[in-house]
């Protein structure tokens, strides 16, 4: 299976804080990976490094053998690189076609288009297909912020794939998002992984999520990989157990 993302050694320090330290891991076309551990493990300097939102001190990024280590965000998604944040990055004055619409705007739409073509530049139909696939097409003429948390959970991940991304790394997904729409959220990730081969890496706390989500998970600790497989396998690991799931 092909390997779209390698990660090489990244190390990343705050002052005396080493967050992130010497993390090597490959991610594969069409896999769902989860990343889990406690606050302050690394997940996110490690997800920062690898989406160019900071320099590693050491270590490189490799997107389908391509070097990419500490691109701006903007050059990765237009490689097929796209992300979620944990804080929700809808723009709630939009409605939420205009919200799908404006996230690929800058990486589909091009200035001639902008200034004298649709006022979609052309991405009406790609955003009618995020609104169908997502089930939010009848929601598309609300305005953002009248959404629940979790429709805006979901808004948040249509807009990611609006730009064509191969590769999404979610940002606690299931946070603050109620059962009935986590699963919607799941079912959706799940259909479009299957569906079109979309790649996943997923920083979660919810373990029953990333459990039944993904097909392989990484436990970080104080910035170290502890463990690594099938999430089965990574439930019954001692040092896990003992250290993040706390039974």
């Amino acid at each position: 299976m092909t390997v779209l993302l390698e990660v090489r050694d990244i190390e990343k320090s705050f002052g005396g804080v080493q967050a992130v330290r010497g993390v090597s891991f490959d991610v594969r076309e069409g896999e769902i990976l989860g990343v889990i551990g406690p606050n302050g493990s690394g997940k996110s300097t490690l997800f920062n490094c690898i989406l160019g939102q900071l320099a590693p001190d050491r270590g490189r990024v490799r997107v389908d053998g391509r070097d990419v280590t500490g691109l701006r965000p903007s050059r990765l998604n237009r490689l097929g690189v796209s992300r979620t944040f944990q804080l929700l990055q809808v723009f709630p004055q939009l409605t939420v076609r205009e919200n799908l619409v404006l996230a690929a705007q800058e990486h589909r739409g091009t200035r001639l288009g902008r200034l004298f073509g649709a006022p979609d530049v052309g991405l009406g139909p790609e955003a009618d297909r995020m609104l169908e696939f997502f089930r939010l097409t009848r929601l598309a003429g609300a305005m953002a912020g009248s959404l629940s948390y979790g429709q805006q959970k979901l808004l948040d991940a249509a807009m990611a794939f609006m730009s064509g991304s191969r590769l999404v790394l979610l940002d606690e997904p299931a946070g603050g998002v109620n059962l009935t729409m986590l699963a919607d959220l799941r079912e959706r990730l799940e259909a479009i992984n299957r569906e079109t081969r979309a790649t996943f890496v997923v920083i979660e706390h919810n373990m029953e999520f990333v459990m039944a989500l993904c097909t392989r998970l990484i436990v970080l600790a104080e910035g170290r990989i502890i463990a690594e497989g099938p999430p089965a396998e990574v439930r019954r690991d001692p040092a896990v157990i003992e250290a993040y799931l706390g039974h």
